[in-house]
């Protein structure tokens, strides 16, 4: 199987697996215990914790271990606001963001807060003009993911954070879940204050993720109990999951921005583009690893079984909304003619492809195009 669906998930690495399994074996005990086994326990977390932050460029700043990239949106959205509402009441996202973020925005809603939506462009491209423009003295939080994981938009985070910082005192949060591994991610210099980060995205292994930020701008807590890590996340801490996580970072810095990526991208655009009827979802500011197409009246999913019976796995625009019949927020977004709105497919690159499976894709591609009926003239 050829298994091009690396946006969704990736194959855990062979280190990760290895490293998950021995210190299950070797430190499995709790690390808040004052025993000896629980501070070596304790040792190696904290371990990781440096490790991580020392990979982001942020030695001095703190981060949590959450169960993955959804928690730590939701701590970073929720948590966040909560701990500014002294400052404002106003939060800025965009319209395309993943809906770990657009739900915790509209439970924010319900809570009181003011939540402005940007626009993006028919590349998912968000203004920065708009963004200035709807900055206040009370804004508190601004979100902004970095890739946007249904078509690869990259947005201008860097120049984001510059306005931000010049324009308000809102703290500044980038989604990083489908841009690290992929493209520079870093808390320092101008980068934003808080980011998040999900393993199973990045070789690593599901139910982990961070948010990380700059110190002393903790979020307030969203679950309470034995006051685990620094109080911002009650419950035992899995000392495995983290150790997992910093080593899937730290391989996935090894194979930052591929250039295979970029290239198997570009074949793909160049091979599909003189077929009839199908549109590329191809922004000019986009992440290498993922291409997604858009065919003409037919759906997603006729597309997704007929390269699956064919050996090669491919998904709908995104795998949270895999299930749906109808076009998905981020396609609503960014105007994409209705003929084509539920023949969406995302094809996205990971560590384990290679050129001969873009080769492949290809073949079958062009067989599903002459099933129907549709030339490359």
């Amino acid at each position: 199987m050829i298994y091009f669906d690396n946006s969704a998930t990736t194959c855990p690495d062979e280190g990760v697996l290895t490293s998950f399994i021995e210190v299950n074996k070797r430190f499995f005990a709790n690390p808040a215990s004052i025993h000896l086994a629980g501070k070596q326990a304790e040792t190696l977390l904290e371990k990781s914790r440096e490790q991580i932050l020392s990979i982001l460029g942020a030695p001095d700043g703190d981060l949590v271990f959450t169960s993955g990239g959804t928690e730590a949106n939701n701590l970073s959205v929720i948590g966040f606001a909560r701990a500014f509402r002294s400052r404002g009441n106003h939060i800025i996202t965009t319209e395309i963001e993943h809906p770990s973020v657009l739900n915790a925005m509209e439970y924010l809603e319900t809570q009181g807060f003011v939540v402005d939506y940007l626009t993006v462009d028919e590349q998912g491209l968000i203004s920065v003009e708009e963004l200035k423009s709807k900055l206040r003295p009370e804004t508190i939080v601004v979100s902004i993911m970095h890739v946007n994981n249904e078509i690869g938009t990259i947005q201008p985070i860097a120049e984001c954070a510059r306005i931000i910082k010049e324009h308000s005192r809102a703290l500044f949060h980038s989604d990083t879940v489908q841009s690290f591994g992929k493209l520079p991610v870093s808390l320092k210099g101008d980068g934003p204050d808080a980011v998040t980060i999900s393993a199973h995205k990045i070789n690593g292994l599901k139910g982990s993720g961070i948010l990380a930020f700059r110190r002393g701008i903790p979020p307030q807590a969203l679950n309470f109990g034995g006051g685990q890590e620094r109080g911002l996340r009650s419950g035992t801490v899995a000392v495995a999951d983290a150790v997992a996580l910093a080593k899937a970072m730290r391989i996935s810095m090894v194979d930052e921005e591929q250039k295979e990526f970029r290239q198997w991208r570009n074949r793909l655009i160049d091979f599909i583009a003189p077929y009839d009827d199908v549109v590329i979802l191809a922004p000019d500011q986009a992440a290498p690893h993922i291409v997604s197409i858009a065919f003409y009246r037919v759906k997603g999913e006729v597309a997704i079984n007929f390269f699956q019976e064919n050996g090669i796995t491919v998904s709908t625009s995104s795998a949270c909304s895999s299930k749906s019949t109808t076009a998905g927020h981020v396609i609503e977004a960014i105007g994409l003619a209705e003929k084509y709105k539920n023949g969406v497919i995302r094809i996205s690159f990971g560590k384990n492809n290679i050129e001969q499976h873009v080769v492949e894709f290809e073949q079958v591609f062009a067989r599903f195009m002459a099933l129907l009926g549709r030339g490359n003239d």
